[in-house]
C-alpha cells in the first residue's frame, strides 16, 4: 500500500481527465477513454518524482549508463506502473467506486511495440531493475510507428499486418522537442587543412531530425524515476514548396518520406538490399541522435571532454548499436578537436558490449559498398579503426595472416561489426555461463587469446514484479502470505519457500492457485482459438520466437508421433496433454512459417479427431507478446526450453516458467544449465547431446539422419506424414521443404542443422517421463514449489548489480519526496 496516495485526489483527476479529454462525464465514458484518463492520472502522481529523481542526479552529477538498444519489449505500462508505485489496491478501489474492472481498463491498453522477443524484453527486464535499485540509467531507442507487426493466423499461415499501437497516442510519453538532433546520411566528405590540421566536412548529406520522446521507467516504491527516451524521425523541412512548384513532387515529399520510412517498422526484412540499407539507417538514426545528446549532456557541467568516460557508460545491447563506436570518434575528432589517440582512448574507456549469440549469421556484417555510401565519415573512420587494430595483430602474432583473416574488422568486402564491438570496448559479455565459454572458446576464441581481460559472464535475469507480482497475482499473494514481501526487491529472500514444498496443504493450496490460472489461460484460447481445453490436463508450453535453433519443430513431430502412438492404440495409458506454442516468425523466414503453419495443421487434425476423446490438444496462440505472456507463465506445467545444445544464448522464458512454478524440460543449454544447477537435475527433465557433443559433430561431421530414417520406424511414419497430405490432403507437398531441410539427399547443404532427428528419441523419453512424474501429485506440486523457491538468481536485480560492480561502476542515488 502507498501511504503517501490520495485516493480522493486521484479519482477526482480521472473525473476532471474523462471530461476535459473527451467532453463526457465517467458513466458515458467508453473503457478505452477511461484507460487514458486513468494513465494520464497515474503520470501526474509520477511526474514529481522524475523532476526530482533528475534533479537529484544532476546534483550529484551522478555517473549514467545508457542502455542502447534497437529493442524495447516493455509490454503494457499501465499495470506495471501502478504496481511499482504501490497503489494498486487505491487504483482498483477507486475503479471499483467508478464502476469498472482494473483488469478490463488495463486490457484496453496494447502492448509497447518496440521489440519482439528475447533481446527487448531482457532490455525491459534491465530498465526496471535499474530503477528499483536506484542508477542513473537511460534506455535509448527508436519510437517505431508500427513496431515489428501483428501476427494473424489465417488458414492456419501467418499473416503480418500493422500493429498500429500509437493509434490513441500513448498517455505516458512526453514530447521534448528542446533535445532534437540533426542526423546525417549520404553525401561526401570535404577535407580542409586548417592551422596545420586536417578538417572532415560532410557535404551533400540528406538529413532528419530525431526527436526524443521520453516514457518513465518506475522504481518499485523508491520514488525513483529514470527515463526510456525513444527517437522518432522528422523532416528537417516538412515540404519543399519550390521542388512543388516546380513540378518535383518526388522532390518535395523526400524528406518526409524518409524521416518516416526509419521509424516506420521494426527490423524491415533484411534479406533483401533495401531491407538491409533501412535496417543500417535505423542503428545509425537512434545512435548518432542518443550520442549526440550524451556528449552535450556532459559539456553542460564538465570542460574537459577527455573525462567523459567518468561520467557516462554505453553498453550495446548486441552488434546493432556497434555504430556508438565511429560515432563517438567522429564527435570527439570532427567537433571536440581532440587527437585520434585521446579520442580512442575516451572511447574504449566509454563503449561495453554485450554479446547475445554464438550463431555466426547474426553477428551483423554489412557490404562495404552500403556502408560507406550511407556513413561516409563514419566508414573512414572504421578504415582507420581496422588499420590500427590489424597493426595490432600483426606486432602480436608476426607474419600470422590466418588471425589477420578471422579478426580484421574489414574483410572480405564486409565490416564486421562484432569485431569492431570487440575491439573498442573495455568489456565483452555473454549472457549465460555456458554461452560465455563458447564465445571463449569457440565463435570468439581469437580474440579471448589476444584479450582474456575483456571477457565475462553476466547471466540474464528477469523482473519478478512483471512476471509474478503483476502476472500471477494468486501466487504473488501466496508467497506473501507463506514468507512476507521481501522477495518483490529482493528474489533471492523467496528461497524461504522451500520449507513448504513438502507440506500437503501448501502443496493443495499451490495446485489450487495452478488450476485455477489454467482456467484463466483455457477462457483466453477459447475466446481467442476457440477450442475447448481441459484445465485438468497438463499443459505442456513453447513460447519464444519461432527459430529453427529453437526447434518449435521437435515439438509438433513429437506430437505427431504421440498422435500416432493414440490412433493406434486408442486405450493408451496417458495423462491427457495439452501443447501450446507461441511464437512470431521474421516476415522473411520462410521455413519459420512453414513451421507456424504445420503446428495449426496438426492442431486441426488433432483437435476435431473425436477418436482420441480430447486427450491430445494442440493450441496456437495468435499474436505471442508480454501480455498474453503473463497468462501463459502463471498457468503452464511444463516448460519447453528445448533448443540445441550450445545455440540458445541464455533463454529468458526459461527463468519466467521456473519463477511461476513449472518444471523444465529442455537440454543442457543456455541458463538452463543454471537452473538445472539451483533446483537438482532430479526436479527438470533432461535430454539430448550436450554442447561438447552438438560442436563436435559440427566440426568434424559424422552426422547421418538418413540413418535415424532407416532405422527407426516411428520416425520415418512421422516424417512421411509430412509429405503424403496426412496433414495437409489439399496440397501433400506443403511440408516438402521440412522434410528435405531433416534429411536433405539431394543438396549440399548439411541436413538436419540442428539435430532433431538425433535428440528424438531422448526427447520421446523425457516426455515418458513427465507423464509418469505427473500422476504423482504430491512430488510434483514440492517440484513445482521448489522451482519457485529456488529462482532466486535469476532476477535481473541480481544481473543489474554485477554489471555495475564489474562494468559500470555507478553509484545508487536516493530520491526523498
Amino acid at each position: 500500500m502507498n501511504k503517501g496516495f490520495d485516493k480522493a485526489t486521484f479519482k477526482r483527476t480521472v473525473l476532471d481527465n474523462v471530461k476535459n479529454m473527451f467532453r463526457r462525464t465517467i458513466d458515458e465514458a467508453t473503457p478505452q477513454q477511461v484507460f487514458q484518463a486513468v494513465a494520464y492520472a497515474v503520470k501526474d502522481v509520477i511526474i514529481d518524482e522524475w523532476i526530482a529523481t533528475h534533479k537529484e542526479y544532476e546534483k550529484k552529477d551522478a555517473k549514467t549508463v545508457y542502455y542502447l538498444s534497437m529493442e524495447f519489449l516493455m509490454g503494457r505500462a499501465l499495470g506495471n506502473n501502478i504496481i511499482n508505485i504501490c497503489a494498486r489496491e487505491e487504483v482498483k478501489e477507486v475503479l471499483d467506486e467508478l464502476g469498472f474492472d482494473l483488469n478490463v481498463i488495463e486490457d484496453q491498453e496494447p502492448d509497447a511495440a518496440l521489440g519482439n522477443g528475447g533481446l527487448g524484453r531482457l532490455a525491459a527486464c534491465f530498465l526496471d531493475s535499474l530503477a528499483t535499485l536506484g542508477y542513473p540509467a537511460y534506455g535509448c531507442g527508436i519510437r517505431y510507428r508500427y513496431g515489428m507487426f501483428k501476427q494473424k493466423i489465417e488458414n492456419g499461415f501467418q499473416v503480418e499486418v500493422p500493429d498500429d499501437w500509437l493509434k490513441d497516442g500513448n498517455p505516458f510519453e512526453i514530447r521534448r522537442p528542446e533535445y532534437a538532433t540533426e542526423v546525417k546520411f549520404g553525401g561526401y566528405v570535404r577535407i580542409e587543412n586548417r592551422d596545420g590540421r586536417n578538417r572532415f566536412i560532410q557535404e551533400g548529406y540528406q538529413s532528419v531530425m530525431a526527436v526524443p520522446y521520453d516514457l518513465p521507467v518506475i522504481g518499485y516504491g523508491n520514488n525513483v524515476v529514470n527515463t526510456l527516451r525513444i527517437w522518432d524521425a522528422q523532416p528537417i523541412n516538412t515540404f519543399n514548396l519550390d521542388s512543388f512548384d516546380r513540378g518535383d513532387y518526388q522532390k518535395a515529399v523526400e524528406q518526409e518520406n524518409l524521416a518516416k520510412t526509419i521509424v516506420e517498422v521494426l527490423y524491415p526484412n533484411d534479406n533483401h538490399y533495401a531491407g538491409k540499407e533501412l535496417r543500417l539507417k535505423q542503428q545509425y538514426f537512434f545512435i548518432s541522435a542518443s550520442v549526440q545528446r550524451a556528449v552535450k549532456k556532459y559539456k553542460e557541467k564538465h570542460e574537459d571532454i577527455r573525462n567523459f568516460s567518468d561520467k557516462v557508460v554505453f553498453q550495446l545491447n548486441d552488434t546493432h548499436p556497434t555504430v556508438t563506436i565511429p560515432e563517438l570518434m567522429r564527435i570527439l575528432l570532427d567537433e571536440e578537436g581532440l587527437t585520434w589517440d585521446e579520442a580512442w582512448a575516451v572511447t574504449t574507456r566509454t563503449c561495453a558490449y554485450t554479446n547475445h549469440t554464438i550463431m555466426s549469421e547474426a553477428l551483423e556484417k554489412w557490404p562495404i559498398e552500403l556502408f560507406s555510401r550511407l556513413l561516409p565519415r563514419i566508414y573512414q573512420i572504421v578504415e582507420e579503426i581496422n588499420r590500427r587494430f590489424i597493426e595490432q595483430i600483426q606486432s602480436r602474432y608476426p607474419g600470422n595472416y590466418e588471425k589477420v583473416k578471422k579478426m580484421a574488422i574489414i574483410y572480405d568486402g564486409q565490416v564486421k561489426m562484432a569485431y569492431m564491438a570487440i575491439a573498442a570496448s573495455f568489456s565483452v559479455n555473454g549472457v549465460a555461463r555456458l554461452h560465455t565459454e563458447i564465445l571463449k572458446n569457440e565463435e570468439l576464441k581469437d580474440f579471448y587469446q589476444m584479450m582474456p581481460e575483456k571477457f565475462n559472464n553476466k547471466t540474464n535475469g528477469i523482473t519478478q514484479r512483471r512476471f509474478l507480482l503483476h502476472g500471477n497475482p494468486l501466487l504473488a499473494d501466496w508467497v506473501t502470505d507463506k514468507i512476507g514481501d521481501e522477495w518483490i526487491t529482493d528474489l533471492p529472500h523467496i528461497e524461504k519457500l522451500a520449507i513448504y514444498a513438502s507440506d500437503y496443504k501448501c502443496q493443495q493450496e499451490f495446485m489450487n492457485i495452478k488450476y485455477q490460472n489454467k482456467i484463466r489461460l483455457a477462457k483466453y484460447i477459447k475466446e481467442h482459438n476457440g477450442v475447448d481445453v481441459d484445465p485438468r490436463s497438463i499443459f505442456d508450453v513453447q513460447v519464444k520466437r519461432l527459430h529453427e535453433y529453437k526447434r518449435q519443430l521437435m515439438n509438433i513431430l513429437h506430437v505427431m508421433y504421440l498422435y500416432n502412438q493414440l490412433k493406434d492404440n486408442p486405450n493408451m495409458d496417458m495423462v491427457p496433454r495439452t501443447f501450446i506454442f507461441g511464437a512470431k516468425a521474421a516476415a522473411g523466414y520462410k521455413r519459420a512459417k512453414l513451421t507456424i503453419k504445420l503446428i495449426n495443421s496438426v492442431a486441426d487434425v488433432i483437435n476435431n479427431d473425436k477418436t482420441i476423446n480430447g486427450r491430445l490438444k494442440v493450441v496456437f496462440i495468435e499474436d505471442y507478446r508480454v501480455s498474453n505472456a503473463e497468462l501463459i507463465f502463471a498457468a503452464a506445467d511444463v516448460s519447453e526450453q528445448i533448443s540445441t545444445a550450445s545455440k540458445e544464448a541464455s533463454g529468458t522464458s526459461n527463468m519466467k516458467f521456473m519463477l511461476n512454478g513449472a518444471l523444465t524440460l529442455g537440454t543442457m543449454d543456455g541458463a538452463n544449465v543454471e537452473i538445472v544447477e539451483e533446483v537438482g537435475a532430479d526436479r527438470a527433465f533432461i535430454f539430448g547431446m550436450s554442447s561438447d557433443e552438438v560442436i563436435r559433430y559440427e566440426n568434424n561431421g559424422g552426422y547421418n539422419p538418413m540413418e535415424i530414417f532407416n532405422n527407426d520406424q516411428d520416425i520415418r511414419r512421422v516424417l512421411m506424414q509430412l509429405i503424403n497430405g496426412y496433414f495437409s490432403p489439399q496440397d501433400p507437398e506443403l511440408f516438402r521443404d521440412i522434410y528435405n531441410s531433416l534429411l536433405n539427399t539431394k543438396s549440399s547443404d548439411r541436413a538436419d542443422t540442428y539435430f532433431i532427428l538425433k535428440d528424438f528419441r531422448s526427447y520421446a523419453e523425457a516426455h515418458k517421463k513427465v507423464d509418469r512424474a505427473y500422476r504423482d501429485e504430491a512430488w510434483w506440486a514440492e517440484s513445482a514449489i521448489l522451482n519457485v523457491s529456488h529462482c532466486g538468481k535469476f532476477t535481473s536485480d541480481r544481473t543489474i548489480e554485477e554489471y555495475v560492480r564489474d562494468i559500470w561502476h555507478l553509484s545508487k542515488v536516493q530520491v526523498e519526496m
